[in-house]
C-alpha cells in the first residue's frame, strides 16, 4: 500500500492524510455529542435532536453551494475554509452552555463539511485524472482509519473532560489547516472566470440525464449503508449486545475497509467493468440483511441463542455491508467525474452528495417506520425485508441502465453552454 501511495502526487497523498485527520477530529467530538448535550448540559431530548439535526441539515443543505464555490475559486480555498469553520465550531462546543452558541457551533461544523467535502473528492478526481478509482479507493482507507482512531481517542479524552476532547478536536482541525496553507498546491477551479450564473451550472447538471439517472438509482444505497448507524445497533440491543457489541461493531467494520480495501478494488477492476461492479456491490448490500431478516424468528425468544451469538448476525450484516461499500465506493466516486463535465466536477460532487443526503433522511424514515411496524405487528423481518428488496432493486437498476447505455458521459452541452457571459 505503501507504493500505491508514494505513487500519487503531493496533491493527492496530502488530501488522504488530510482526510484521516478530518474524520480523527470529528469522530474524536461527535459520537459523544449527544450524551453530552442532553446529560451534561440538561437539554430536552427533543432540543439535542434539533441541534444534531442543524449540523446535518447545514452540511446536506450547503453540499451544492460548496460544490459550486470550490469550481469557480480553487479547491484549496474551500478545503482550508472548511477546516478553519470545524476549528471554530468544535471550540465553541467545548465552551458553550447557551442554546444560540451551541446553534451556531452546530451550523458551522456542518456548512465546514459543506465546504471542503465536495473540494477534496474534486481535487482528488481531477488530480488523479485515469487512476481516480485507485486514488478513491486508498482515500477511502485513510478515510476508515480515522473513523477507527477517532472514537478510540475521543473516548479516552472525554473521561477526562468533554471540553478536553473539544479543544483536542478543534486543534486537529486547526493543524490541517495551516498544513494545506503551507503545502496543499494550489490549484484553479475548473469553472474559474466563466462570468455564468450559478443557476445555469445547476441547471447543466440536473439536465444530464445519465447522471441524473445514475444518481436516481444509487439513491437507496445510502439509505442501506447508513443502517451502521440505525438499524443494526437497534438490532444489537435487541439481541441484549449492548455497547460493547456496538463497539465491536464497528471496530471490525473498520477495520475490514483499511485492511481490504485496495485489495478488493484491485480484483474487482481486473474482472468487471465499473457499472458491472457498483451493480454487485448493490446486490451484496441488499443481501447483507439476510443474516439478521433469519435471526428475526428469534425476537420474542432471544433465549434460544446460546449466550454471546445473539449478536452475531448483527455484526455479520454490518461487515457484508462495509464490504458491499468498499466495492462500490471507489467505482460509484469516479463514475460521477466521468459522467459530468469536468469544468463542472465539484458542482456534480456537490449535488450527489446532496441526493444521498435525502437518501439517507427518507431511508431512515422508511426503515423506522418498518421497524416499529414489524414490531407492533409482530413481523420483525419488515425492515430487513424492505432493505433487502431495496439493494436488489438498486442492483437491477443499474445493471438496466448499464445495458440500455444510460451510463455513457453525456455529449457536452450546446445551447446551454454557450450562453452569454451575464
Amino acid at each position: 500500500m505503501r507504493a500505491r501511495f508514494t505513487s500519487f502526487g503531493p496533491a493527492v497523498r496530502l488530501l488522504m492524510v488530510n482526510q484521516f485527520g478530518i474524520n480523527l477530529g470529528f469522530y474524536m467530538l461527535v459520537p459523544y455529542l449527544a450524551d453530552h448535550l442532553s446529560g451534561r448540559l440538561g437539554l430536552a431530548v427533543w432540543l439535542t435532536g434539533l441541534l444534531l439535526g442543524l449540523r446535518n441539515l447545514s452540511q446536506q443543505g450547503m453540499f451544492p453551494i460548496g460544490g459550486t464555490l470550490c469550481d469557480r475559486y480553487g479547491y484549496k480555498p474551500l478545503i482550508m475554509a472548511g477546516c478553519a469553520l470545524r476549528t471554530v465550531g468544535f471550540a465553541l462546543f467545548g465552551v458553550s452552555t447557551s442554546v444560540p452558541a451551541l446553534i451556531v457551533a452546530s451550523v458551522l461544523t456542518g456548512l465546514a463539511g459543506a465546504l471542503f467535502n465536495p473540494a477534496v473528492r474534486a481535487y482528488i478526481a481531477v488530480e488523479a485524472g485515469e487512476r481516480k478509482v485507485e486514488a478513491f479507493a486508498l482515500f477511502n482507507v485513510f478515510y476508515q482509519a480515522g473513523i477507527l482512531a477517532g472514537p478510540l481517542v475521543g473516548v479516552l479524552l472525554v473521561a477526562v473532560d468533554f471540553r478536553l476532547a473539544c479543544l483536542a478536536a478543534s486543534v486537529v482541525f486547526a493543524v490541517l489547516t495551516l498544513l494545506q496553507a503551507r503545502r496543499l498546491p494550489s490549484r484553479q477551479g475548473t469553472a474559474q472566470g466563466t462570468g455564468r450564473p450559478v443557476p445555469a451550472d445547476w441547471k447543466e447538471v440536473l439536465a444530464n440525464r445519465p447522471f441524473v439517472a445514475f444518481s436516481a438509482a444509487m439513491f437507496v444505497s445510502y439509505a442501506l449503508s447508513y443502517q451502521v448507524y440505525l438499524g443494526l445497533p437497534l438490532e444489537l440491543g435487541r439481541a441484549g449486545g449492548g455497547q460493547a457489541a456496538i463497539a465491536v461493531m464497528y471496530t471490525f467494520t473498520a477495520l475490514l475497509a483499511v485492511v481490504g480495501q485496495v485489495r478488493l478494488t484491485a480484483f474487482a477492476s481486473r474482472r468487471w467493468r465499473p457499472e458491472q461492479a457498483i451493480a454487485r456491490g448493490l446486490a451484496v448490500m441488499g443481501a447483507a440483511f439476510v443474516p439478521v431478516l433469519l435471526a428475526s424468528q428469534f425476537a420474542a425468544q432471544p433465549e434460544r441463542l446460546p449466550y454471546g451469538l445473539g449478536a452475531a448476525p448483527a455484526v455479520l450484516s454490518a461487515i457484508l455491508l462495509t464490504a458491499a461499500g468498499m466495492l462500490i465506493f471507489p467505482f460509484e466516486m469516479a463514475m460521477i467525474s466521468t459522467l459530468g463535465r469536468p469544468e463542472l466536477t465539484g458542482t456534480y460532487y456537490g449535488l450527489y452528495n446532496a441526493f444521498s443526503g435525502v437518501g439517507i433522511l427518507l431511508g431512515n424514515l422508511a426503515s423506522g417506520w418498518a421497524i416499529d411496524v414489524g414490531a407492533a405487528h409482530g413481523v420483525p423481518a419488515l425492515p430487513w425485508l424492505l432493505l433487502l428488496a431495496a439493494g436488489l432493486a438498486s442492483a437491477y437498476a443499474i445493471r438496466r441502465l448499464d445495458r440500455a447505455g444510460r451510463l455513457r458521459p453525456a455529449p457536452p452541452p450546446g445551447r446551454l453552454s454557450e450562453e452569454p457571459v451575464s
